[in-house]
C-alpha cells in the first residue's frame, strides 16, 4: 500500500483518498457466506477448544448449520427487520445464530454478555426485539418474564440451566432445536436482500458515556472487506486467535468478517483475552498468522515472553504475517519487539459508525506515535475548520436508532459524517489528537488534551496500565493513574529484567517513589507549562469492563472513571478530603509558574 497510493482530491485539496478504486462489493451476508462455503468447502471455518485441543467445523457443516438456523426460525412468525438481541460470550452457536439472523432478513444485536441485570433488560427494551438468545443461566437470570418477547433461545441445554429461572419464562427453545435439517428443498436465505438494508444494530461502546445504536447495511459491512481485499492478502490457509469481543465492532465486524469473507479459520480463544498465560498456550496451538488485539494484551503477552528464548520462538514464529492493533497508541517499546523481527505492525482508526475501520498505516513506512495511517479504498475523509475528523464512504453507518438527539447533526449538509476525534493530517497519514469532548479549559481558560498526555505518561511508565487526567475548570491539571498489577507481581516474584530508566519497583510504595521521576520527565515533555501535571495520585484499583470505567475494546472510559473516582480527583485539589483507602500522592515539579 504505500504513499503514493493516496491522493488529495482534485476538487478539493483537503480531502485525502485512496488510489486503488472499491470494486465490487458482495450484495449481502446471504451471498457472501454462499460464496464462501463454496469456496472453502471443507476448510475449517471455526475452532474452539475441547479437553486442551482445538476442534473444528468445516465451511460445508458451519454454512448448513446457518441455513438450517435460518429456516427453523421461521416458524417462530419473524418477518423482515425483526430484532434478534444476542446476550452471549462467544461462542459458535452465537456466530452461527447471529450470521443467520443477518443473511435471513432480521436485523442482528449482540450486547456484552456480561452485563448486570438492569444495562441488560435496558438495551433489551431500547432495541424493540421479539426475539433474545442467550449464553446460557447467567445470561437468562437476569431477564424478567415480563419483557415483550415472543421467544428465547438458549445456547446451553435446558439441563444445564437452572430450574427454577427456566420455569419463570414460557417461551423458550434450545438453541439445537435451531439445528434440525431443513427439509425444504426451495429454501434459500436471503439472497435478494439490498445492500442497503440494515442488518446489524451495534451498541457503542460508551467511550463518553450514554451508549448509541448503531444501525449497519450489509454494504457498510462488506465494502469494508473489498477494499481490505485489496490492501491485504489474506487467504484459506490464514489462522486467526480470536478474543475480542463480539459485541463490539472490532471484533464482532472487522475480525469476524476478515476471516469469513477469506476463508481464513477463526479460532476461540479459550480464556476470551482474559488470561495471558492461556493466551500463549492458545498462541503455541494455534499459530495465528494473523492477530488483532489491543495495545494492552500486546504488553502483558511481550512483557512475559520477553526475557524466555523458547517462548520468543514461539510467539514470534515465521508464519506470523502481521498483527493489528487500534483502540490505543501501541507503546513504542512494544511495537520494536515486532518490528526488529520483520512482524509488521498495523494500526487502524475507525468507529463503530464507519463499520468500523476508515484507515491503515502502511507498513512500509515507519510508525509513528498516534499516526493511524491512510484511508481504505471507497473512502474520504478531511479536517473541518475547528480539526474534527470527517468521514464519506460506503462503511458510514445510516444513523443511531431511536436517538433524534444523537443524531441531529451528526452529518454535514453535504453528507460528511463528524466523527467527534480531532486529527492533522501528515506526511504519515492521518494523526488522532484526542476525541472532541475530551478537550477542557482550566480556570484560565487555556485549553488542554488530557489523551495526550494520558498517552505520555502510559508510553513512559511501563507499571502504569491507565491513566485519567482531570481539571476542568481547575487551577492546573492532576492525574490519576492505575497500576499494572501483573508487572508488579512479577517484579515481586523475582522477574530481574530492568526497563530503560526503571528501578524496577516491587510494591505500590515502590512505585509512587518510581513515579516522581517518570512523571518528571513527561512534565518536562510538555512543552505548554498550564499542561503540565501538578500533583498524581497513584490508586491500589483496577479499572474493568464490569463497572464501564473500560469499554468493551479496554479503552478509558472517561466519564465513567471521572464519576467513580470522582473523591479522588478531589482530595488532589483539596487535602482535606477524606478517601476509605490508603493513596500515593505524588507532588511534582511541573516547571509551572
Amino acid at each position: 500500500m504505500g504513499n503514493d497510493s493516496f491522493f488529495s482530491n482534485q476538487k478539493d485539496k483537503n480531502v485525502l483518498e485512496c488510489k486503488k478504486q472499491l470494486g465490487k462489493v458482495i450484495p449481502n451476508i446471504a451471498l457472501m457466506l454462499q460464496q464462501s462455503a463454496e469456496k472453502f468447502a471443507e476448510k475449517t471455518a471455526f475452532q474452539d477448544k475441547h479437553n486442551d485441543k482445538y476442534v473444528g467445523i468445516s465451511w460445508t457443516q458451519f454454512y448448513n448449520n446457518i441455513i438450517n438456523i435460518s429456516y427453523n426460525l421461521k416458524q417462530f412468525d419473524y418477518t423482515k427487520g425483526d430484532k434478534f438481541v444476542i446476550f452471549s460470550e462467544n461462542r459458535l452457536e452465537m456466530l452461527e445464530f447471529e450470521l443467520a439472523v443477518m443473511a435471513s432478513g432480521g436485523v442482528a444485536v449482540p450486547i456484552f454478555f456480561n452485563y448486570n441485570k438492569e444495562t441488560a433488560e435496558q438495551l433489551i427494551l431500547h432495541t424493540d426485539a421479539k426475539y433474545l438468545a442467550v449464553g446460557g443461566n447467567t445470561q437468562l437470570e437476569k431477564i424478567d418474564n415480563n419483557l415483550p418477547l415472543k421467544q428465547i433461545f438458549t445456547f446451553d441445554s435446558f439441563d444445564s440451566i437452572n430450574s427454577n429461572t427456566l420455569s419463570n419464562h414460557k417461551n423458550i427453545s434450545e438453541f439445537k432445536t435451531l439445528l434440525s435439517k431443513c427439509n425444504d428443498e426451495n429454501f434459500t436465505l436471503s439472497f435478494e436482500a439490498a445492500p442497503g438494508d440494515i442488518c446489524l444494530n451495534m451498541y457503542t461502546s460508551g467511550t463518553m458515556g450514554h451508549q448509541k445504536c448503531v444501525q449497519l447495511t450489509h454494504k457498510n459491512i462488506l465494502s469494508q472487506q473489498a477494499a481490505l481485499s485489496i490492501l491485504w492478502n489474506l487467504n484459506e490457509n490464514d489462522r486467526f486467535l480470536s478474543f475480542l469481543r463480539w459485541h463490539h465492532s472490532f471484533g464482532g465486524i472487522f475480525e469476524i468478517f476478515n476471516a469469513l469473507y477469506n476463508g481464513a479459520t477463526l479460532s476461540l480463544e479459550s480464556s476470551l483475552g482474559l488470561n495471558p498465560v492461556e493466551i500463549l498456550e492458545n498462541w503455541k496451538l494455534v499459530k495465528p498468522t494473523i492477530f488483532f488485539s489491543v495495545p494492552i494484551i500486546y504488553q502483558a503477552l511481550v512483557d512475559m515472553i520477553i526475557d524466555d528464548k523458547e517462548a520468543k520462538e514461539m510467539f514470534f514464529h515465521p508464519e506470523l504475517k502481521f498483527v493489528f492493533t487500534a483502540a490505543a497508541p501501541l507503546p513504542k517499546r512494544i511495537s520494536d519487539e515486532f518490528e526488529k523481527r520483520n512482524i509488521p505492525v498495523i494500526e487502524g482508526w475507525g468507529l463503530t459508525e464507519t463499520s468500523p475501520c476508515c484507515t491503515l498505516t502502511d507498513q512500509n513506512l515507519k510508525r509513528e506515535p498516534g499516526v493511524v495511517g491512510f484511508p481504505m479504498p471507497g473512502i474520504k475523509l478531511k479536517i473541518a475548520d475547528d480539526g474534527e475528523i470527517l468521514v464519506k464512504g460506503p462503511n458510514v453507518m445510516v444513523g443511531y436508532y431511536k436517538n433524534d438527539k444523537a443524531n441531529e447533526g451528526i452529518f454535514t449538509e453535504d453528507g460528511w459524517f463528524n466523527t467527534g476525534d480531532v486529527g492533522e493530517i501528515t506526511e504519515g497519514g492521518l494523526k488522532i489528537i484526542t476525541r472532541k469532548d475530551r478537550i477542557f479549559k482550566l480556570m484560565n481558560a487555556e485549553k488542554i488534551v488530557p489523551t495526550k498526555i494520558e498517552s505520555s505518561i502510559t508510553g513512559k511508565c511501563n507499571y502504569i496500565s491507565y491513566a485519567y487526567v482531570a481539571g476542568r475548570g481547575k487551577k492546573y491539571p492532576v492525574a490519576i493513574l492505575f497500576p499494572n498489577r501483573k508487572l508488579l507481581n512479577k517484579s515481586l516474584n523475582g522477574f530481574d529484567k530492568e526497563f530503560e530508566n526503571c528501578k524496577y519497583p516491587k510494591t505500590l510504595k515502590d512505585l509512587s517513589n518510581c513515579l516522581q521521576h517518570c512523571l518528571n520527565d513527561v512534565n518536562c515533555g510538555i512543552k505548554q507549562k498550564f499542561s503540565r501535571i501538578d500533583t498524581a495520585m497513584l490508586i491500589d484499583s483496577e479499572l474493568s469492563v464490569e463497572n464501564k470505567t473500560l469499554t468493551p475494546s479496554l479503552k478509558l472510559a472517561p466519564n465513567n472513571v471521572k464519576e467513580v473516582y470522582k473523591a479522588y480527583i478531589e482530595k488532589l485539589y483539596d487535602s482535606d478530603t477524606k478517601l476509605k483507602e490508603e493513596v500515593y500522592i505524588i507532588p511534582l515539579n511541573n516547571l509551572s509558574d
